[in-house]
């Protein structure tokens, strides 16, 4: 039978001759009876380490992942080295465009997508242009008609180093002429609007983030056959893969605006992939998340002072957009099928126009009338 602890009893212990002092106990041991408990306190300190380890193995994580995502960033474009820019303007703007680069497609993909010749055997071309202006009345997305009829400021072609003066001519040949820097600076002088951040990507990364979201539903009030996009659809909804929203944002014949057509159905699919892009069914799926990351962040061609956080900025922006809580709208156009010697082009109404970027570059509120 253990000894009774006297001190756990409050008594006093009774008188007793002396006599040898009994050996005690081996120094530093304790009898088990006499073992002191282990304090309560030390539990709680071991799912407090358990829990501070968790959340250091997701920052961790959150950190490898931002490296990984921002470097395959390309930021090849130099915004600051281009000359004779607007003056800043409140609010921030993204020159959003989808090139016709074939990068990253086989000769069988290219087929495949009636994407015309395979990547190296052509210069870049744009697609579609589209400024998303960012604020404190919240987010506005202009569509630019690549066959908008500008003026091309003066220029050194990168590839001869002859030296160009200013000329009227399509607003996508900037692009074809001068790269991104000559297009944003071409943007720039029509608009008066500062580009703070350009973004592009071309035919392999569209089909490939559509296909990681699951495909896009599209509604279209009309049966749509285009020869040169491969484009059939039905009248009625769609869930579009990538092939097919490629020949829907790329096909303009089949429209009765032709260049306008297109872009507002560019401006829509953008904003539906956006929003399915930030659905339930992507956020909370891995795979479909990185397959949607990867596949943009591969064929993303970026300035050098867009990292992860302006892409992510400009991400929701357009989920906004999307959701109706912003604007969007195409430039106040006066003329459809203007004749120039390049061809037919989009004649931009003046005061309208004008009007619009005014109120962009103000950052106030774009009603329908400037629209």
């Amino acid at each position: 039978m253990h000894p009774v602890s006297l001190h756990s009893t409050g008594l006093a212990p009774a008188q007793s001759p002396p006599g040898p002092a009994a050996p005690g106990p081996p120094r530093g041991s304790r009898r088990r009876s006499e073992r002191v408990p282990r304090p309560r306190r030390s539990r709680v300190r071991r799912v407090l380490r358990a829990l501070s380890l968790l959340v250091l193995l997701a920052v961790l994580g959150g950190v490898g992942t931002y490296v990984w995502a921002d470097s395959r960033l390309a930021g090849d474009v130099d915004l600051a080295a281009l000359p004779d820019r607007p003056a800043p303007g409140k609010g921030t703007n993204y020159l959003i465009v989808g090139s016709d680069s074939r990068e990253g497609l086989s000769e069988q993909q290219a087929r495949k997508l009636h994407t015309g010749s395979s990547a190296g055997a052509e210069g870049r071309r744009t697609d579609s242009m589209m400024v998303l202006h960012t604020g404190a009345h919240g987010a506005s997305l202009t569509s630019l008609p690549r066959d908008s009829w500008v003026t091309i400021p003066a220029y050194v072609d990168p590839a001869t180093g002859v030296h160009h003066k200013p000329e009227k001519n399509k607003l996508n040949a900037a692009f074809s002429l001068g790269g991104p820097e000559l297009l944003v600076r071409t943007v720039e002088s029509n608009t008066g609007l500062r580009i703070g951040h350009y973004t592009e990507i071309g035919f392999a990364g569209f089909v490939g983030i559509v296909d990681a979201v699951g495909g896009v539903r599209m509604c279209v009030d009309r049966h749509i056959v285009d020869d040169k996009s491969g484009l059939d659809l039905t009248e009625g909804c769609h869930t579009l893969d990538g092939r097919e929203a490629l020949g829907f944002v790329r096909q303009r014949h089949q429209e009765k605006a032709g260049d306008l057509g297109r872009s507002r159905n560019q401006q829509k699919f953008l904003s539906a992939l956006a929003e399915k892009a930030a659905s339930r069914d992507v956020l909370l799926d891995p795979s479909a998340l990185f397959g949607t990351a990867g596949a943009g962040l591969d064929t993303l061609i970026v300035d050098k002072s867009t990292g992860i956080p302006q892409l992510t900025r400009l991400f929701e922006a357009l989920r906004k957009v999307s959701s109706g809580s912003g604007t969007q709208q195409g430039v106040p156009v006066a003329t459809i099928g203007y004749p120039t010697s390049k061809g037919s082009a989009v004649l931009w109404d003046r005061q309208k126009s004008a009007h619009l970027f005014a109120r962009l570059r103000a950052d106030r509120p774009v009603t329908v009338g400037d629209r």
